[in-house]
């Protein structure tokens, strides 16, 4: 008589459903976590010098901004209101793709990426009808266009991040399983969104 054939240990029986699948680390969402605070607490240094000077200038001479100086608000409240459709976006991004709603995914990530253009065009001109002359004794120049080019410089940062996760996302990488890379790209997306609204209060708004 033929011996029954031994089952191994680590197969389920058949009347059983599977074990859930392994949760992976999410490594990427913790790095950009790190990273988004870190980013943030950077501007929030730069902000705080800013605020410094601003008070310490104003308090021994009551002028604070150069003559001829030019800080409308057409512009700025325009980036705003990009940036905050923008986070609109990618979040409407990290839904679809939890929904594993692919067109609307890229739809949101490929407007996401739009408004972040639109901003950088703007800030481009902003920047050219500031009239603040760099070369003057004034610490505004250096603060403005220090806090808001490093600004620019994460806002890119985002984009190019954002674009690379929705090259994933359209290669099928990103599932309603798995999907840490679009919502790590919404989550640093949101920080330097949070960073402009700072800046355009502390900066544009107050002078």
């Amino acid at each position: 008589m033929a011996a029954a054939t031994k089952v191994p240990a680590s197969y389920a029986p058949i009347d059983e459903a599977p074990p859930p699948p392994i949760a992976r680390p999410r490594v990427v969402i913790v790095a950009t976590a790190f990273a988004s605070a870190g980013c943030i607490m950077f501007f929030a240094g730069l902000i705080g010098i800013y605020l410094t000077e601003r008070a310490t200038v104003l308090g021994d001479s009551g002028t604070w901004l150069p003559d001829k100086s030019n800080f409308p608000l057409t512009q700025p409240n325009v980036m705003l209101l990009a940036l905050l459709c923008s986070s609109v976006m990618v979040q409407w991004a990290v839904d679809a793709i939890r929904r594993d709603d692919r067109p609307q995914a890229f739809m949101a990530l490929g407007l996401t990426l739009v408004f972040g253009l639109a901003v950088v065009n703007m800030a481009a001109y902003l920047f050219a009808v500031l009239n603040v002359d760099i070369a003057t004794k004034s610490l505004v120049p250096v603060l403005v266009y220090t806090i808001a080019g490093a600004h620019i410089l994460m806002l890119v940062g985002a984009m190019i991040f954002t674009g690379l996760m929705a090259f994933r996302a359209l290669g099928g990488q990103f599932t309603s399983r798995q999907h840490d890379g679009v919502s790590a790209a919404a989550m640093f997306w949101h920080a330097q969104v949070v960073v402009f609204v700072f800046i355009w209060y502390a900066i544009y708004i107050t002078k």
